[in-house]
């Protein structure tokens, strides 16, 4: 080919190469070469076209080649060094650029991508370096500046990435990318509303960008402004419809939204595009757990430690739902897997810790729990099972109020400057507004409680209101809401938010029933959002919260001289704390099951973590006095029994006379009391509600008194049935009630056949007499705050 006809189609493939027709061009260009192979020129325009449909491998073939002909043409190095960063092969970009920048030190473009090629390659230092000699170069690049703060981001030097940041907004102020890059970073500090200005003007300035919704949206659905994300991320999806993060982050808005059927199918979306997704597969797992498809969870859990093996959330999560369903052998298996992953990660000590406590090695689940608090001390759940905990293991209620004060400084304290004061005016002329809050209105022994106050509450004299955090709300729920003037479903709200509602509802008189227990709320009670706040049934101690004003007790549970053992001031009822209903179609009482069984069988189906080595030495006194007496207990299979049984051999007692049942639903559960004759109680923490079940399945029980609230509901409850001859005061009291009264067959048989009645007949199940000493509680507590 001669240079005329060279020169003629290098112009035609140069305009096809500028009008966009790279087929065309690329065409032309081989027809040059096949004409003439050493067209440095053709070879460098088919590297451009490389680089142009990201074919970088092309790119370096050809450029190579241009290069061996034209070895000093600096625009064919260029190319090349764009197309090894293309191909990931930064160290050859790095030193390509270094090379040009040699020759020519003043380009602000090379040194760009130096800094983008050492970037890449995590050379941090030596980036920032590149990228600021590009800005002395030239001041006005906003996209180095934007990659200036990227790298001193990855640095975690938020300062200097914030400066950067904001200098390529001055320079280009409707830069998208920055003023992303300034929202995402000023989410990550916490300064929630300058992050959602940023991420609202990075919206405007790309209003079609799905990008810029989606993390707008994220922002929103942190921040609970549902209602302005949903529709954000569902138009996020429908612009990236094959974008597996688009779909993911809809799906987080919808179950926070409490929309779990919708949240469900955008991650399983998700895991469509992207099986890899392993965020999409744990928050999966979650939607699943809590719409009761546990087999469904459990699966998508397995997916995400399988995609992702490090993902500590995704095995806690599913040693939680592996605890639900009374597999503690495996929870304990998959939470010792995740430890060895990060072993002070509070999270997953905490989970440690229930199924510690769950299975009755107490000793270690508080020690599980205080670890957590300590790794994480904003850890609120973990120090409130901490504090719980102690419950079960404090002898001394001093123990117990410490370390409620120390829940109060860590936690309450930095609420209380933003607190909204409420104070109680007067109710003349209107009803009192009464609000319980509990995430325990469902199928919960707390239903047990709740349903004779609800059920007999004076409508005249009182407004009542249930908030609830139920996350799947059943038969039970619509039962006791059918006794609520206004009910609340607030699972989806945060506890500000919660706070601020209640506080728009106008309530006077606030009273939890869960604090310290699982799904409790204490930080609502924390920013004092009525007038006047009480602590009643779940939990038994103190909650060492200031903004709570008083606690629900009884003459038993508390004497005078324990009121120093509390932060809230104390509230007597009447007669007692309990007001006991159990359900209609619960089991009959039996005969007395010993002289069938020519023993006598001793029970306890408290949880394992009340079977304390104290308690066990007590128990095994008695059955030493009777050695064909038996023992049933409650225990989840596996490795929980062994430990137990291990523990009874210890304490003196032959594991052989010991039969364990498993967790069973209510009806069994009470039909397990069939076979026992007298029921032993447990120290230092008591049976509260299994005792009343045992009371009303016609097996009496021997209580031992304690030194702390949550030791004397024996007492209580024995005393408002008359039986307080059964409440001892000693160790030897109660060996010789155990005793006396597991010898003396004809008492127990009366016993059981009028235990049910006597019950009935009791304050512990009258309720319309329970609601009105109650609502002279709540009218009381209103003058006193009134004054």
């Amino acid at each position: 080919m001669n240079p005329m006809q060279s020169d003629f189609l290098f112009e035609r493939a140069s305009e096809s190469h500028f009008a966009g027709d790279l087929p065309c061009a690329r065409q032309l260009y081989m027809q040059i070469l096949a004409g003439d192979a050493t067209h440095a020129g053709a070879m460098f325009r088919l590297g451009v076209i490389g680089l142009q449909e990201g074919v970088p491998a092309d790119a370096i073939l050809w450029l190579q080649r241009a290069l061996a002909i034209e070895p000093g043409q600096r625009r064919y190095r260029e190319a090349l060094a764009q197309a090894w960063a293309m191909a990931g092969r930064h160290a050859e970009a790095a030193d390509l650029y270094r090379d040009l920048l040699a020759d020519d030190a003043s380009s602000a473009d090379l040194w760009c991508g130096l800094g983008s090629a050492l970037q890449a390659q995590g050379a941090l230092r030596e980036a920032v370096d590149a990228w600021r000699s590009a800005l002395q170069c030239d001041a006005n690049r906003g996209d180095a500046w934007n990659n200036l703060g990227n790298c001193h981001r990855l640095q975690r030097e938020p300062g200097e990435a914030e400066a950067a940041y904001r200098r390529a907004l001055a320079v280009q102020p409707g830069d998208a990318t920055a003023l992303t890059n300034l929202g995402t970073l000023l989410q990550e500090q916490g300064r929630d509303e300058a992050a959602l200005d940023s991420l609202r003007a990075a919206l405007a300035a790309g209003p079609e960008a799905a990008a810029a919704m989606i993390n707008l949206g994220v922002q929103l659905t942190r921040l609970g402004h549902l209602d302005e994300a949903l529709p954000l991320l569902e138009r996020a999806t429908a612009l990236e419809p094959h974008l597996a993060h688009a779909a993911y982050n809809y799906g987080v808005a919808l179950q926070a939204h409490g929309g779990l059927r919708e949240a469900e199918a955008q991650y399983r979306r998700a895991l469509a595009l992207d099986p890899s997704h392993a965020q999409a597969a744990n928050n999966l797992g979650n939607v699943c757990r809590d719409l009761g498809a546990y087999r469904a969870a459990r699966e998508a859990y397995e997916t995400a430690m399988r995609v992702r093996p490090d993902l500590v959330d995704a095995y806690n999560n599913a040693a939680n739902l592996m605890r639900t369903l009374g597999s503690l052998d495996e929870a304990h298996a998959t939470l010792r897997k995740a430890l060895s992953i990060d072993p002070s990660h509070s999270a997953t000590l905490n989970n440690l810790g229930n199924v510690l406590k769950d299975s009755g090695d107490l000793d270690e689940g508080v020690e599980c729990f205080r670890r957590a608090a300590a790794s994480e001390p904003g850890n609120v759940i973990a120090h409130s099972n901490l504090l719980y905990a102690l419950s079960f293991q404090a002898t001394d209620p001093q123990v117990i109020l410490d370390e409620a004060r120390r829940w109060s400084a860590q936690h309450e304290a930095p609420l209380s400057t933003a607190r909204i004061r409420a104070h109680a005016g007067s109710a003349h002329g209107r009803r009192l507004r009464i609000g319980y809050v509990s995430a325990d209105f469902r199928e919960h022994c707390q239903a047990l409680f709740t349903t004779p106050l609800l059920a007999h509450h004076d409508r005249m004299r009182f407004e009542i209101h249930a908030y609830s955090s139920v996350a799947r709300p059943d038969a039970t729920t619509a039962r006791l809401a059918a006794h609520v003037e206004k009910w609340h479903d607030v699972r989806t709200l945060s506890d500000a938010a919660l706070a601020d509602k209640i506080r728009a509802d106008g309530i006077d008189i606030l009273v939890d029933l869960t604090m310290h227990m699982s799904d409790g709320r204490p930080l609502v009670f924390a920013r004092k959002p009525a007038p006047v706040q009480v602590a009643w049934l779940a939990y038994p101690g103190t909650t060492g919260i200031e903004a709570i004003d008083w606690r629900l007790t009884d003459p038993w549970l508390d004497p005078p001289a324990h009121d120093g053992h509390y932060s809230e001031r104390s509230w007597r009822l009447p007669h007692t704390f309990w007001c006991y209903a159990p359900l209609d179609s619960e089991p009959e009482v039996n005969a007395l099951p010993a002289p069938q069984a020519g023993h006598v069988t001793f029970g306890s189906l408290n949880n394992p973590c009340k079977l304390t080595d104290t308690t066990l030495r007590l128990w095994a006194r008695a059955l030493d006095r009777l050695p064909t007496a038996r023992l049933v207990l409650m225990a989840a299979e596996g490795d929980v029994r062994h430990r137990l049984a291990q523990r009874l051999a210890r304490a003196g007692i032959d594991p052989v006379r010991a039969r364990f049942l498993p967790f069973r639903p209510r009806d069994a559960y009470l039909r397990s009391y069939h076979e026992i004759d007298v029921g032993l109680d447990t120290l230092p923490y008591n049976g509260h509600t299994t005792s009343l079940d045992a009371l009303w399945m016609g097996v009496p029980v021997v209580t031992r008194i304690g030194p702390t609230v949550a030791g004397r509901a024996g007492w209580s409850q024995l005393a408002n049935l008359g039986l307080a001859e059964l409440a001892a005061r000693s160790d030897d009291a109660f060996v010789e009630a155990a005793v006396n009264l597991a010898t003396d067959l004809p008492r127990l048989a009366g016993l059981r056949a009028t235990l049910r009645e006597r019950m009935a007949q009791s304050p512990l199940m009258d309720g319309e007499r329970f609601a009105r000493g109650l609502e002279a509680a709540y009218e009381g507590m209103w003058r006193a705050a009134a004054q």
